[in-house]
């Protein structure tokens, strides 16, 4: 996919969004039959698997500084992240993960301006806090009447989990640029995932889960889709985008996920009204804003 075509970054953009908008129930799902530290190992060990026969030819001519940079961002974009967004998910709702994760932008543009000196300009700045006030607006919403319990302590770890992800955007914008997308996917994930084996298959008892716990290996399933599409797969698409968009409007993507969120939350009985249809179209707003010159 050409890329440097705008209608193609919008493609790539709802293609994230539907993927990674659907990882939160597959979340829930898995999370019937598995802890969340084992989902998380297993989740970067099934993309280290899928992903090790395209990286490792050129993994050891890799220069040592661009290795280093190469582990931080496997550590931020994905070791930390995973967990934390998994662990969030045993105290609140998925699709209440899902909208917390919408903060990403927010933390990509302060991080860029910050820490990497980037440019910026009004609109962008607008739409960024567009985006936010409609995330916000839906977590306000999805909380409902029910009061503030220790459990919304837990909506605290995506927000750390969605800042990980932005600075995780500004390090492969701006040390990893010239890197093929496919080649920072795969040898991110060489480098993490044989330690995410070991630990998972010696040091927990994800084995005997998956034959005791795990009913017609239904939840293994979908802690797999979880792995390959929502972590290998949106993972290398999302590199793409970074590189030839903006790192902000790569973020957006994570204004789509709630919406997906929320899809899937219908789709389950829950009830969607016009406040949340609303909220939705000032996020879209937002996206708009960001990608516009």
């Amino acid at each position: 996919m050409d890329l440097t075509k705008k209608i193609n970054q919008i493609i790539t953009l709802i293609i994230l969004g539907l993927i990674w908008g659907s990882s939160f129930i597959l979340m829930k799902k898995g999370l019937n039959s598995y802890p969340p530290i084992e989902i998380t190992l297993y989740r970067i060990f099934i993309v280290f698997m899928v992903f090790f026969p395209l990286g490792i030819r050129d993994f050891f001519k890799i220069q040592k500084k661009t290795a280093l940079i190469l582990l931080l961002s496997a550590i931020i974009g994905s070791v930390i992240p995973y967990f934390l967004f998994i662990k969030a998910q045993t105290k609140i709702d998925s699709s209440l993960n899902g909208i917390l994760n919408s903060i990403t932008p927010l933390f990509t543009l302060v991080f860029g301006i910050l820490l990497f000196k980037e440019k910026t300009n009004l609109k962008a700045i607008i739409g960024v806090i567009l985006g936010l006030i409609g995330a916000s607006g839906l977590i306000i919403l999805s909380k409902g009447d029910a009061p503030w319990t220790g459990s919304y302590l837990y909506a605290i770890l995506p927000v750390i989990g969605s800042g990980c992800y932005a600075l995780n955007i500004n390090l492969i914008k701006n040390y990893l640029k010239d890197i093929p997308a496919l080649k920072i996917t795969s040898w991110s994930f060489i480098f993490i995932g044989p330690i995410a084996g070991l630990i998972l298959f010696f040091y927990t008892d994800f084995t005997t889960h998956l034959l005791t716990k795990d009913e017609n290996y239904i939840n293994f399933l979908y802690i797999n889709i979880l792995g390959v599409l929502g972590s290998g797969f949106a993972f290398w698409l999302f590199n793409l985008l970074i590189k030839e968009t903006s790192s902000v409007f790569a973020s957006t993507v994570t204004y789509l996920i709630p919406i997906i969120a929320i899809f899937w939350g219908v789709f389950d009985g829950e009830i969607f009204n016009l406040f949340q249809g609303i909220l939705c179209l000032v996020i879209f707003g937002g996206i708009y804003l960001i990608k516009s010159k």
